[in-house]
């Protein structure tokens, strides 16, 4: 479902957000869309505390891992590489 959502502007930014998009050859709106939808992914999804709280729940598991050298030759291998 689609919302419509009303701006007031002075005229002077209506007329240079008017310019901007003309000149991406893109209507008002849809530059006005990608506008907030830029300024909506720069906001963090998740507070800095659920953030760390996350980090200290997944850093309280030991999981198992190869040392970088063998994790590095195992990728190798996948690939096909092999000792040159």
């Amino acid at each position: 479902m689609s919302k419509r959502l009303q701006v007031i502007l002075v005229d002077e930014e209506m007329a240079e957000i008017r310019e901007i998009a003309r000149s991406e050859k893109t209507t008002v709106a849809e530059w006005v869309r990608r506008a907030l939808r830029s300024a909506r992914s720069s906001v963090p999804s998740r507070s800095r505390q659920q953030k760390l709280a996350a980090l200290r729940v997944g850093s309280e598991h030991a999981f198992p891992a190869a040392d970088v050298a063998s994790m590095l030759d195992e990728i190798e291998h996948g690939y096909g590489i092999q000792d040159l």
